[in-house]
């Protein structure tokens, strides 16, 4: 496997599994051998177990951090402070991508970010959508369930109260609605969490007020 035939199949795909080099002839091992060569040579960047990036010049289009976080591990959707970022829900433009997902939590490092991803049990696991933002389309929490799943996270490692509430620092609340909020605690079935809800609409409801 030369560079310019795996470059020819995969430039327009830069993120790839090592597994779909089969479509070569060589030996998986021999395929193993060249990625780490390529890799050393700064031609390829591995994003995490099997995944791997093409670097600059060599690709024919960028990736974003978002499609990165949703390809490399499935079934994962984008959500907590990174949605509530890219809604506006929160005053920062979070960096390092946030995501669910029904797999076992993991965290890494590529390319300059931390990537996390926080699990779940599969009913819990809905209330996102498919979104398309320059060129990318990537899967990411809709804006009340980005906010539920950081209610749930919280709660579940004890840190949710109405400090940690107002510390979040919402804004445009909006954009949020009441009854997607309550219909989506109703997920989790459970008296705590759904006073958790509870005291997060009272908090959006004063404050949309002012």
């Amino acid at each position: 496997m030369k560079w310019e035939d795996f470059l020819r199949e995969f430039a327009a795909r830069p993120l790839f599994y090592s597994s779909m080099l089969r479509i070569f002839d060589d030996p998986p091992a021999h395929i193993e051998v060249q990625l780490s060569r390529w890799s050393r040579a700064g031609k390829l960047c591995r994003i995490r177990r099997g995944w791997y990036l093409i670097e600059k010049p060599y690709r024919a289009r960028d990736i974003s951090e978002a499609v990165i976080a949703n390809t490399v591990v499935q079934p994962s959707y984008l959500s907590l402070e990174w949605a509530l970022g890219f809604y506006g829900l929160i005053p920062e433009a979070i960096f390092n991508p946030t995501s669910i997902t029904t797999a076992r939590g993991i965290e890494f490092t590529a390319k300059g970010r931390r990537y996390f991803y926080h699990h779940v049990q599969s009913p819990f696991f809905s209330g996102y959508e498919k979104v398309e933002r320059g060129g990318d389309v990537f899967i990411i929490a809709e804006p009340e369930k980005a906010l539920i799943d950081r209610i749930y996270i919280s709660l579940r490692s004890g840190k949710f109260s109405e400090e940690w509430l107002k510390g979040l620092r919402l804004q445009n609340m909006d954009i949020l609605k009441e009854e997607t909020l309550k219909s989506l605690a109703a997920l989790v079935g459970k008296p705590g969490f759904a006073a958790a809800v509870d005291a997060t609409t009272a908090y959006i409801r004063t404050n949309k007020e002012r």
